[in-house]
């Protein structure tokens, strides 16, 4: 694997009961950059980042991170190399503060249970730590709310904020503004851009105005198959992509 790149598969391909989901998909993403994939509904695009998280096994292929190959291990495994993922569906702890998420969150960086029986002086140990995050995220004002409470596009924040806690090198990002309105928008691309700064971002996004303004590179995606590559303005030219994925006004 070239060192410009932290992320790659070779021919992954996953099959349930004869339907091909992914089919001999090679992606490369550059280290450093924010990279997405695209495509229409049912394209498998999540089933790619369940292959590269391991949630799924893929039936063929491999992948390669960091020079490493990570094809048969496990969920827990590749989070500890430095792949962390954000999901469509908010995960975080519904009815603990901001700060009780990012703590915990920072409690598995440390490889350790959850603290859960800890004194809170060793608790609070690592509170300074989660501030810091939770202020990258702007979410200081909201460092006492319960997690249920916030607004929508805070939520989201929070997920982002317990990602980063487990310091990944590559943040993968499953529809970081589905469901959101204009102002929402903005402040989590704003995020997404500065958290990139100094890691690599490897999303699935819906909204064209996004990926537009964030990504260095996309990877097109339809019935599986790698459909095109390239940055913004090659891959919106393409008739091929036109055709499947941008003439539809749907992902």
């Amino acid at each position: 694997m070239p060192n410009d790149t932290i992320l790659e598969t070779e021919e992954l391909t996953k099959e349930f009961a004869g339907f091909i989901a992914v089919r001999s998909v090679n992606l490369r993403v550059a280290r450093g950059s924010i990279h997405a994939l695209i495509g229409p509904n049912g394209a498998g695009k999540t089933t790619c980042f369940n292959l590269l998280t391991k949630f799924l096994a893929p039936t063929r292929g491999r992948i390669m991170f960091d020079g490493r190959d990570i094809t048969a291990l496990k969920p827990a495994d590749v989070a500890s190399l430095g792949i962390g993922r954000s999901f469509q569906i908010s995960a975080v702890f519904p009815h603990l503060t901001v700060l009780e998420n990012v703590r915990i969150a920072l409690q598995r960086r440390r490889g350790n249970s959850f603290d859960f029986w800890r004194s809170k002086r060793t608790l609070r140990a690592l509170d300074d730590r989660a501030d810091a995050i939770i202020a990258d995220v702007g979410l200081t004002p909201y460092v006492g709310a319960l997690a249920v409470e916030l607004p929508y596009g805070r939520k989201r924040a929070l997920e982002i904020a317990t990602t980063l806690a487990l310091e990944p090198e590559i943040l993968l990002l499953d529809e970081p503004t589905a469901g959101m309105g204009r102002e929402d928008i903005v402040r989590i691309s704003a995020l997404i851009k500065a958290v990139a700064a100094d890691r690599t971002v490897l999303m699935v996004e819906h909204n064209l105005s996004v990926v537009a303004d964030l990504c260095d590179r996309i990877t097109v995606l339809t019935r599986g198959q790698v459909l095109a590559e390239g940055d913004y303005k090659t891959v919106s030219a393409d008739p091929a992509v036109r055709e499947a994925y941008l003439g539809t006004g749907h992902a």
